[in-house]
């Protein structure tokens, strides 16, 4: 979540043409991905010598996997982000990509909420699920139509237009990433 969180600042901050902001809010995001690199790997020493079953122990190692893609499609984000000349962007072009971070975030609070809710009430881990996958589909939408507004536009030098190009696919890879998760919930609720 402080990856996701932190990317939406960045963004934010880039596309006010604030700098020094834009550029703490990638050092977290940066920060927020190596923590999730260590706790990812120590969860998996963990599984690998506990006494679950094989079957729960593989289930939560690809959780983590695809919780940790989260983050790492966040610092990916933040790395074009860092590329982008924000002040040659027409305001159209970086409103849509402070939208399609917005969804992301969201979808993020909805995995947050699924992942907390799979042991315990995993009835209500499915339902925060559906609402990621919604939540997904919302930013493959923005994602649409960042592109169509980006094809339209004449005044963006070839550069800037293939980092925003790919600003936005980035970004839409946080969601896709928090819905590859949430179906990996899914399964491991219906195992149990």
């Amino acid at each position: 979540m402080n990856a996701v969180e932190d990317l939406e600042k960045a963004v934010k901050a880039s596309v006010d043409l604030n700098e020094k902001e834009a550029k703490a809010a990638i050092e977290r995001v940066t920060n927020s991905e190596k923590e999730a690199d260590s706790l990812r790997r120590a969860v998996m020493t963990d599984l690998a010598g506990g006494e679950m079953p094989p079957v729960d122990r593989e289930d939560l190692m690809h959780l983590m996997k695809r919780v940790d893609m989260v983050a790492d499609w966040c610092r990916e984000s933040t790395r074009i982000l860092a590329a982008v000349p924000m002040n040659d962007v027409p305001e159209k072009l970086r409103e849509a990509v402070v939208k399609m971070v917005e969804g992301a975030k969201e979808c993020a609070a909805a995995l947050y909420r699924c992942i907390n809710r799979m042991a315990e009430k995993p009835e209500e881990a499915m339902k925060a699920a559906d609402e990621v996958e919604r939540l997904e589909e919302k930013v493959d939408d923005l994602h649409e139509n960042a592109r169509r507004l980006l094809a339209k536009e004449e005044k963006l030098n070839v550069g800037a237009a293939v980092l925003m190009n790919e600003l936005y696919d980035s970004v839409e890879m946080v969601a896709d990433w928090c819905e590859d998760a949430c179906d990996q919930v899914r399964i491991i609720v219906v195992r149990r």
